[in-house]
C-alpha cells in the first residue's frame, strides 16, 4: 500500500513538474492578411519569455497616440541575432513591419525593426506558422 501511495506521489510530482509554456502558433492571434508597418518612438521594452515586446508609441490618422504592444521572438533569439536589451532604448524610432492581430486591438507580431541608420533586425518568432518567418530555431 505504502508503495503504491509513493508511486502515485512521484507521478503527480513529475506531471505537476512541467512548466505551461506560454508558446503560441502565430495563427492562434495574428492574421497573415492584415500585414503594417508602423513607424513610432519605443516607450518601453520588456525582455521576458516567450516573448519579448517592444512597446511603441505611433501617431494615427487622426493625430493622436497609440501605443502599440509589438510581439517579437525571445530573449535568447535576439541576442543571437545581435541585440540586447540595451539595444533599443527607450526613446529610438523605429519602423516596425509585422502582422496585426485577428481581435484588431494594438498589437502586432513583428517580423522586421529598422533603426533610425538604417540597420534592419528580423525580430520575428520563428517556427510559429508566421508568414515568411523560416525554419525553427
Amino acid at each position: 500500500m505504502r508503495a503504491n501511495v509513493l508511486v502515485s506521489a512521484l507521478i503527480l510530482l513529475a506531471s505537476g513538474a512541467t512548466p505551461a509554456l506560454g508558446h503560441h502558433a502565430f495563427s492562434a492571434e495574428f492574421d497573415a492578411n492584415r500585414p503594417m508597418t508602423l513607424k513610432g518612438t519605443v516607450n518601453r521594452t520588456e525582455w521576458i519569455n516567450p516573448h519579448s515586446w517592444i512597446h511603441v508609441d505611433v501617431e494615427d490618422e487622426n493625430g493622436d497616440v497609440v501605443t502599440w504592444a509589438i510581439e517579437c521572438g525571445a530573449p535568447n533569439s535576439l541576442m543571437r541575432r545581435g541585440l540586447n536589451k540595451n539595444s533599443i532604448p527607450v526613446g529610438t524610432e523605429l519602423v516596425i513591419d509585422g502582422f496585426g492581430a485577428k481581435d484588431g486591438s494594438s498589437t502586432a507580431n513583428a517580423r522586421d525593426i529598422t533603426f533610425p541608420d538604417g540597420s534592419q533586425f528580423f525580430v520575428g518568432s520563428s517556427g510559429t506558422g508566421a508568414p515568411y518567418d523560416g525554419p525553427p530555431e
